[in-house]
């Protein structure tokens, strides 16, 4: 394939071409979401808290494998652009050696944490029983995973979004077809309960990969990932781990940052951690077809940043951020609108619906402005430029929104956290969209 068309193509109908299949894929990845937690919010609201509970873990395994999915993307898209295919063949085989090395170590030591990490947020053992259940079969998978995110990134690099949206498409759909069957025992299949719910996740995602690795060997890929170039070799894998480290930190500070409202909300009631588990699983429906065009424009930005075309990548920026803004806008009305609805799709709980409409509306408020901050970071990631990237997100996660939490909480109850969420929100943009220009000025 000669990927030059990521240079030659009007900017608008390339970034429409590349993001949308993406878009929707992360549409229906954020469906299984939804559908996902539904079907386990009918085991018992134990089992939804436990979910809650594992989820920072999971999100840290998929931060891993995204983030250096990140750095293998970026430097394959820079390496195309700049007409050097040998680098770019380096940088796809050391991508998978990464993979395999993560994806072992990160099996043995999340299934080992778990226990431990579960009864720092909830005394329930209950709570902790339906966890370990639910992560031994998940976190089994975690290879599987991280093997995913890397194909997924190295067809992305070289303009394959359709091979990324089947995949994609083909696993969520498995997933939700086997959900009920695997926790409720339709058929042949036993009632498995919570760990059916683990093992569909994982079958879905055993089925993406299977995908990926019959559509490589079986068509024509122009990075290829060749067996000489396995041998690790010290010179790439800096140059990943330099985008991929702060991609990475980039994906697990919300972890840091869910485990650390947690903490603040368990001193009040469990309905309130109950209630930010529900919001993480519906803000999926905003930010992940919002990460759809992020996706869709990383390998653009990349190839025209290393093809030396300054204009595009600043049109390619400007056009991402008012689609993000779109969609944002989108989410705010209906948070505003119908929040009773949406928390009603996980609980029947009167007090866990009024508490949830209450951090809706609060939370929405911070939508739009933060399509500044996810725009920018993920095009500071397209450019290869890691470190600028996560200062945006450590403000976004970290600096700005757990002080402020904390503090309003002292002041003003539960509804203080929420209100955090949009002041972070609004300080982190203003300070994105400076070091997004500045760090453009270096180059450009």
């Amino acid at each position: 394939m000669n990927e030059n068309f990521m240079r030659e193509r009007p900017v608008l109908p390339l970034i429409l071409s590349m993001a949308l299949p993406m878009v929707l894929s992360m549409l229906v990845n954020s469906l299984y979401n939804i559908v996902d937690s539904f079907f386990v919010a009918k085991i018992s609201e134990d089992a939804m808290t436990a979910l809650s509970l594992v989820y920072p873990v999971q999100n840290f395994i998929n931060a891993v494998g995204i983030g250096v999915g990140v750095g293998i993307n970026a430097v394959i898209a820079f390496h195309l652009g700049a007409g050097d295919r040998e680098k770019a063949d380096l940088a796809a085989a050391q991508g998978v050696l990464l993979a395999v090395v993560h994806g072992i170590v990160m099996t043995a030591g999340s299934i080992a944490v778990i226990p431990a990490f579960m009864r720092m947020f909830t005394e329930s053992e209950a709570v902790v029983e339906l966890g370990v259940r639910y992560s031994a079969i998940a976190f089994s998978f975690t290879l599987v995973i991280v093997l995913g995110v890397t194909f997924e990134k190295i067809f992305q690099a070289v303009g394959r979004m359709k091979v990324t949206m089947i995949s994609l498409i083909c696993g969520c759909v498995a997933n939700i077809i086997l959900d009920p069957v695997l926790i409720f025992g339709m058929g042949p299949f036993p009632e498995m309960g919570i760990e059916g719910a683990a093992l569909a996740t994982g079958i879905g995602q055993t089925l993406t990969l299977i995908i990926y690795i019959a559509v490589y060997m079986f068509t024509s890929v122009s990075v290829r990932i060749r067996r000489n170039k396995l041998r690790p070799d010290i010179g790439m894998l800096a140059r990943l781990y330099s985008i991929g480290i702060p991609a990475t930190l980039n994906m697990a500070l919300p972890s840091l940052l869910i485990s650390s409202l947690n903490a603040i909300l368990a001193a009040y009631s469990e309905v309130y951690i109950l209630v930010l588990g529900i919001y993480y699983k519906l803000q999926t429906f905003l930010y992940l077809p919002a990460n759809g065009f992020i996706q869709g424009m990383r390998p653009i930005i990349g190839f025209n940043y290393g093809a030396g075309e300054y204009g595009r990548v600043k049109r390619i920026y400007n056009i991402v951020l008012c689609m993000c803004s779109i969609i944002m806008t989108l989410g705010t009305i209906i948070c505003l609108l119908i929040p009773d609805r949406l928390m009603y799709i996980f609980t029947q709980s009167q007090e866990t619906i009024s508490a949830g409409e209450t951090a809706l509306r609060i939370i929405s408020a911070g939508f739009i402005i933060s399509s500044v901050s996810v725009t920018s970071s993920g095009a500071l990631e397209g450019l290869g430029k890691g470190t600028p990237s996560l200062v945006i997100s450590l403000c976004r996660y970290v600096i700005v929104i757990i002080p402020a939490a904390f503090i309003f909480s002292r002041l003003f109850g539960p509804a203080g956290v929420w209100n955090a969420f949009w002041t972070a929100e609004a300080v982190t943009a203003a300070a994105a969209y400076w070091i997004y220009h500045r760090s453009l000025r270096i180059k450009a």
